[in-house]
């Protein structure tokens, strides 16, 4: 069931409403081992999920051949609620290309310039921003944007500067470019070394920007919890990550407490995966079948993204998500 990021989000935001709060994952994709992860948790938990594609992943795998496999894990399992989501897109053509490949849902990360290193100002953020929603919307896709910068860069993305949203800010930029969802920056990071110390998180930002845009979608990047027993695995095997440290669990918890909607995780796939490898390579030295290591990879990649479905309530809400196709949306959008 292939639908907007907005019909997921919109089954969340609803829950929200009604004091049982979930928030849905959004796990990025660069091959089909992770794809094949991907949707054989949502398949055994029962739950939506949004599929980030990011302009690093396009590169490296050619748009053409991601694309199609993630719409044969849309084909393969009918019963999920899928959205395609691209992540961090920085220009009108990276959104015009991904929208042309068929991706349901977009973002458009106007708080960075084109080159995705400098943080913009606000009022560049707002025009490229509504341009963007304005092109898709008329074409059915949602969009998200962000207001704020993360710290941390990871796949060419980020400032390496933390500035955190501005809640009143927030309601201003909402109402001035349309956006469905909204990135907020609250204190996490991308990247697996997200943290020197102990980790903060503006849950304050949070439940104010809730209480003032109750209809937007909240989304919180740079959320991978970098669990210690993925570092301690690949560490084991000659791996060297020891100050590695991400946002746990029990914040991400208390986040959709306060209002978050959608959660983006990356990092936390690359760790299960990577973990994986090295330990099938270090037990089976004989081993050169890439199928062998993958097909445990890819097993890693399921496990992980089905505690975060268990861990965020999504488990079990595919039939909660209304059926919003890109017709749907595109009658909805002209009618508002």
């Amino acid at each position: 069931m292939l639908v907007t990021s907005k019909a997921i989000l919109e089954a969340s935001l609803r829950a929200h409403k009604e004091g049982r709060p979930f928030a849905v994952g959004a796990y990025n994709v660069n091959n089909m081992e992770q794809m094949q992860g991907i949707i054989t948790a949502a398949q055994e938990t029962k739950s939506p999920v949004i599929v980030q594609v990011s302009r690093g992943a396009l590169k490296y795998a050619q748009d053409k051949y991601l694309i199609n496999i993630i719409n044969a894990a849309v084909e393969l399992a009918p019963e999920i609620p899928v959205a395609i989501h691209l992540d961090h897109g920085n220009s009108m053509d990276a959104i015009k290309r991904a929208i042309d490949l068929g991706f349901t849902s977009v973002m458009i990360d106007g708080s960075l310039m084109e080159d995705s290193k400098t943080p913009s100002d606000f009022e560049y953020n707002v025009k490229i921003t509504s341009e963007v929603v304005k092109y898709a919307h008329d074409r059915g896709v949602s969009v998200e944007g962000e207001l704020g910068t993360l710290g941390g860069i990871e796949d060419g993305v980020g400032s390496g500067k933390t500035q955190l949203t501005d809640p009143d800010q927030a309601v201003e930029f909402v109402e001035r470019t349309g956006v469905d969802a909204l990135a907020i920056s609250i204190g996490t990071s991308h990247g697996a070394y997200k943290f020197k110390g102990e980790p903060k998180i503006a849950f304050a930002i949070i439940e104010k920007t809730r209480q003032l845009l109750p209809d937007t979608y909240l989304v919180s990047h740079g959320s991978s919890s970098v669990p210690e027993e993925h570092l301690a695995l690949i560490n084991q095997y000659g791996g060297r990550m020891e100050a590695a440290k991400g946002v746990p669990l029990e914040a991400l918890k208390k986040a959709i407490q306060y209002g978050i909607n959608k959660i983006n995780v990356d990092t936390d796939i690359r760790l299960a995966a990577t973990g994986a490898v090295r330990k099938f390579l270090a037990e089976n030295p004989e081993a050169f079948d890439p199928r062998a290591y993958l097909k445990a990879s890819r097993a890693a990649i399921a496990d992980e993204i089905k505690k975060r479905m268990e861990a965020f309530g999504t488990a079990g809400q595919a039939a909660a998500v209304p059926q919003w196709g890109l017709e749907e949306m595109k009658t909805a959008y002209k009618r508002n």
